[in-house]
């Protein structure tokens, strides 16, 4: 069950990003726009990875990166609101999502590791 939400919120988070990530562009912003297009559409390609892994320890390992790469959004997410790209209103939106993935995925990391 926690994979299908991991799934529809990753899913979220990625097409919210890119989203701003447009936005973005348009102020000439280029640098972190890219950097968290690609962290965020990491988690959701992570995730769906880890559904067809080839042991459980492949499996843990997707779900890994896709932490690390939530841990990597969030970061550029407060870069954005520390240099008034985007609003506090916004950050929070976004960071929320994102940290309700982090914790979803370490739930599941500890799950699963405690089954090997």
């Amino acid at each position: 069950m926690k994979e299908d939400k991991l799934s529809d919120l990753s899913m979220e988070l990625s097409v919210d990003i890119l989203n701003l990530a447009k936005e973005l562009r348009k102020k000439y912003e280029t640098v972190i726009s890219n950097q968290i297009s690609r962290s965020a559409t990491s988690i959701c390609a992570n995730i769906a990875e880890s559904k067809y892994g080839h042991s459980r320890a492949d499996f843990i390992a997707k779900l890994e990166i896709a932490l690390k790469e939530a841990s990597e959004t969030g970061k550029w997410l407060e870069m954005l609101l520390k240099t008034d790209y985007i609003t506090e209103e916004i950050y929070k939106k976004l960071n929320k999502t994102c940290s309700t993935i982090r914790i979803l995925l370490i739930a599941s990391i500890k799950t699963a590791k405690s089954r090997l």
